[in-house]
């Protein structure tokens, strides 16, 4: 296994710095001059305006992370990228090392997604009869299909994230290797979490053309959604992936911490409940984004585009968490092995 790393391990390359922090400049500009003179008529102009500023402070946070520790939060994007082939081939390894020595194998992993919507189903469609939900717009979908889009993202995002964080933890005989670069490890638990979540958003597609909801152009946001939150949890992971090395007693954190979050996104439930000074508390959780975007994506006929300030919000958001969770990573890199 060692000498196989070694082989596949590339070169790192350097980015040019002077054009990718000038294209970042203009990018943040272009997006701030966007965000200070938008006008929504029909919104309240009060949390119009805390939008923007906090909008505007992420984006001035996340160029002067840049701006100051370039070098430092290159080096992770830049080593993801030379060892992808890697990444791949590891992840799919690990995804199969799961089931390994049992009879049916990867199939397990298929059965616990429509299992889990039957589960649903038969409670609240036969049991409790709960036949609909309301959502934005007034537009009624069926609870069971309003549950699933919403607990779809969620299970990605909370196996994922667990999976990731104690991903040093389970490959620590790589940890201690000098060639290997340690930083694939989250990204390897994560892409093997997006397999089983590809098979379960093809589950809820079924269960929404058995509705009636069957895919429109709008269902292609799928993938940008999917996308999104990718990049959220990664981003979250190479904070506590770091951090849970040197404090085994975060994954019990994290485990709680999930279970109240459930509750605090709106997956269980519909957002338009909230009175509307209430909403925006729910909307700076970034799974919020990912859950409604499900749902628009499923049965909303909604463009992402079209939640100007939700959007800007949450990239700006993970770019934050990433370059934050990035240098974490590299600064405790190097303390990893002696504790491990």
């Amino acid at each position: 296994m060692e000498k196989q790393c070694r082989d596949k391990l590339p070169i790192i390359s350097e980015f040019p710095k002077k054009i990718v922090l000038g294209v970042y400049y203009v990018l943040a500009l272009v997006l701030m001059m966007i965000i200070v003179f938008h006008y929504n008529p029909l919104a309240d102009q009060h949390t119009e305006f805390l939008k923007k500023m906090c909008a505007c402070i992420l984006l001035g946070l996340s160029a002067a992370l840049m701006t100051f520790w370039y070098d430092k939060l290159m080096v992770l994007p830049v080593e993801l990228y030379n060892s992808r082939k890697l990444i791949w081939r590891l992840s799919v390894n690990d995804f199969k090392k799961r089931y390994a020595g049992s009879y049916m194998g990867v199939v397990w992993a298929l059965v616990q997604p429509v299992v889990t919507v039957l589960m649903y189903w038969f409670v609240f469609d036969r049991i409790f009869q709960t036949r609909s939900q309301m959502v934005a717009g007034g537009v009624e979908v069926p609870y069971v299909l309003f549950l699933t889009t919403g607990l779809v993202p969620w299970f990605f995002f909370n196996e994922a994230l667990m999976n990731g964080t104690t991903s040093l933890l389970e490959y620590n005989y790589l940890v201690k290797k000098v060639l290997f670069k340690i930083s694939i490890l989250p990204l390897i638990k994560i892409i093997a979490a997006l397999f089983i979540h590809v098979f379960f958003a093809g589950v809820m597609l079924i269960v929404a053309c058995m509705y009636g909801y069957t895919p429109t152009i709008y269902t292609v946001q799928l993938l940008y959604y999917a996308i999104c939150e990718f990049v959220l949890v990664l981003s979250i992971c190479y904070t506590t992936c770091a951090v849970v090395v040197f404090f085994r007693d975060l994954t019990q954190i994290l485990a709680i911490a999930l279970q109240v979050g459930q509750w605090a996104t709106p997956i269980l439930w519909d957002i338009n409940m909230l009175p509307d000074r209430l909403k925006w508390i729910i909307k700076l959780n970034p799974m919020t984004y990912v859950v409604n975007g499900y749902r628009s994506s499923v049965y909303g006929n909604e463009w992402f585009f079209e939640h100007f300030y939700s959007s800007t919000y949450f990239w700006i958001f993970v770019v934050v968490v990433f370059c934050i969770g990035s240098l974490i990573f590299k600064r405790s890199k190097s303390h990893f092995a002696d504790v491990l």
